[in-house]
């Protein structure tokens, strides 16, 4: 119960904070914090009757920003554990247990914005040590360029004995490297300034105008502040070759002819004509039989990698455009091929 009404307590303040500030440099930090740890631990040392139930602690931690989107920290907590030693036991019950917590954890920052999500490893010594991994999400608010506070929760999952615990805390810390601008002069006016318009999430649209709130800040945006789209032709090719007098792909073409197909299948609009060719010796007529057989192969290859036969057309042209004009052993060999070409048009984020 306690643990729940803390969680709750930690969403509504970050759901009532201001908007992270944005584009932090790199740099450490280091901050304070207070701790609760929910625990059920049964049979935890040499006394098969200890119970260790939950911990209020506080701790210190030291991190470092790397980007926008990604940071990472030590942190070190003293705990102090409610615990019952159930008798018959000489020492009888006992009220509490110290502890000690030593750890590292991963904070990936969500579109560069307050919100992070964590992962990391513990070390917890309490009567026993105990290894400890954990994942969980937070909440960062800026008060000046670099002082900030947060608020996190967390699931603990044991290696060592399998308990499945959770935890929250609050914290205070401070980002070195962070430069404020100088406030400058405010001459006095005869009446009174208006406020500038408020833009939480820093588009550069203001909040009345604003359809698309919080908008990841590496996105560019239109006037109604929502991310900006454009078109992206995205083209794959396929050039399957042959030996002589060969109308059989050759295994080491069945790569390239499932990329085709995987994209087919992510593109479910796109279709392909596959074009077959032949080399100039021999007779044009069976050289256009043997390009027709080459292209149907290939369109054999793809439906057995899953694409519908409606989707696949098949051409020949024997030896009526050639590559190579050459009357070589390699130009022939460059000649005798199945080639293909598939476009569509994606969309795709314009950056700022």
């Amino acid at each position: 119960m306690k643990l729940k009404s803390l969680t709750i307590a930690i969403a509504l303040a970050a759901t009532s904070a201001s908007t992270f500030a944005a584009d932090k440099e790199e740099g450490f930090y280091i901050g304070a914090f207070g701790d609760y740890y929910d625990a059920s631990w049964k049979n935890l040392n040499m006394y098969q009757d200890l119970e260790v139930n939950e911990s209020a602690s506080w701790g210190a931690e030291v991190g470092y920003r790397f980007s926008d989107y990604w940071s990472a920290r030590l942190e070190y907590a003293d705990m102090d554990f409610n615990a019952f030693l159930a008798a018959p036991v000489p020492n009888g019950n006992r009220d509490d247990v110290d502890g000690e917590r030593y750890g590292i954890d991963a904070l990936y920052h969500f579109g560069g914005g307050p919100f992070y999500g964590l992962f990391g490893v513990k070390e917890m010594q309490v009567a026993t040590d105990n290894t400890f991994l954990n994942a969980g999400v937070g909440y960062q608010h800026f008060i000046t360029d670099g002082l900030f506070v947060n608020a996190e929760t967390s699931v603990y999952q044991g290696l060592d004995r399998g308990y499945t615990d959770v935890g929250a805390k609050l914290g205070i810390n401070y980002l070195f490297g962070q430069n404020s601008s100088p406030a400058e002069s405010v001459q006095a006016a005869p009446e009174p300034v208006a406020a500038a318009p408020l833009d939480s999430d820093n588009d550069g649209v203001i909040d009345a105008n604003d359809e698309c709130a919080n908008t990841p800040m590496v996105d560019a945006v239109d006037a109604k502040g929502c991310t900006v789209y454009e078109d992206k032709e995205v083209t794959v090719k396929l050039l399957v070759t042959f030996p002589h007098d060969v109308a059989n792909v050759p295994n080491e073409f069945f790569g390239d002819i499932k990329q085709v197909a995987d994209f087919m299948k992510e593109n479910s609009e796109v279709t392909v004509v596959l074009e077959g060719h032949a080399s100039a010796p021999g007779d044009a007529t069976y050289n256009q039989s043997l390009s027709e057989k080459r292209a149907k192969d290939v369109a054999s290859e793809l439906m057995k990698d899953g694409i519908e036969k409606s989707r696949i057309s098949t051409v020949g042209y024997g030896e009526t455009r050639l590559k190579n004009s050459a009357n070589t052993r390699a130009a022939n060999a460059e000649n005798r091929r199945v080639e293909a070409q598939l476009t569509t048009v994606e969309k795709v984020k314009v950056k700022r």
